[in-house]
């Protein structure tokens, strides 16, 4: 097994989180240098998380938010997630599609 563990030390990210404990969650990943200090040089990643109730159980909705502090995440938080979910109401909705469109050749295995 020839697999390279090594963490990149030139991108490394201290992780937040922020709750409600009701709607979801804001993860801010702040660039650090390798001694762990702020590395100004690079900007914040906000990442929003929800989830969704769906017959199967919940289902986990992760998205990026464009923002460079956390009351900008929290402001753009609703529409972001908003965006996310309805990405993945299309992509199931073409897979649906592909699958209802796909022809059956007798003979052929499933």
């Amino acid at each position: 097994m020839d697999i390279d563990f090594n963490l990149n030390d030139k991108d490394l990210y201290k992780e937040e989180s922020y709750t409600d404990l009701k709607v979801g969650a804001i993860r801010n990943l702040t660039p650090v240098k390798a001694d762990g200090s702020l590395d100004e040089s690079r900007d914040p990643i906000f990442m929003g998380q929800t989830q969704l109730m769906s017959p199967n159980g919940p289902l986990p909705v992760n998205c990026m938010i464009d923002a460079k502090s956390l009351s900008e995440a929290l402001e753009k938080f609703p529409e972001a997630i908003k965006q996310e979910v309805e990405g993945l109401i299309a992509k199931a909705q073409e897979a649906k599609e592909k699958e209802s469109s796909r022809i059956i050749v007798p003979g052929q295995g499933l």
